[in-house]
């Protein structure tokens, strides 16, 4: 899976996960302010992600300061390298 297809996934989970469009996804957007989406709301991102893309997140000391969405693809990306390496 290349990046844009990983981050492309990502949008796509957490549309449909928290019924959002597809045009409120952007880097620059804040998950509390612009998507509102709040702690409870992690903790089923934290499920899905861990379901769509076979990562471990819940004890990464990391996604504690992801606070927008660019954030999250910057962590799984990096998540992701961690895993194929």
């Amino acid at each position: 899976m290349t990046d844009v297809e990983i981050l492309e996934m990502t949008n796509k989970v957490l549309a449909e996960e928290f019924e959002l469009s597809l045009d409120q996804m952007k880097p620059e957007a804040s998950f509390r302010e612009d998507l509102e989406l709040d702690s409870l709301d992690a903790v089923d991102m934290v499920v899905v992600l861990e379901q769509t893309f076979k990562i471990k997140i819940k004890k990464d000391e990391a996604f504690k300061n992801i606070r927008t969405l660019g954030d999250l693809h910057a962590f799984i990306l990096e998540k992701k390298q961690e895993m194929a390496g």
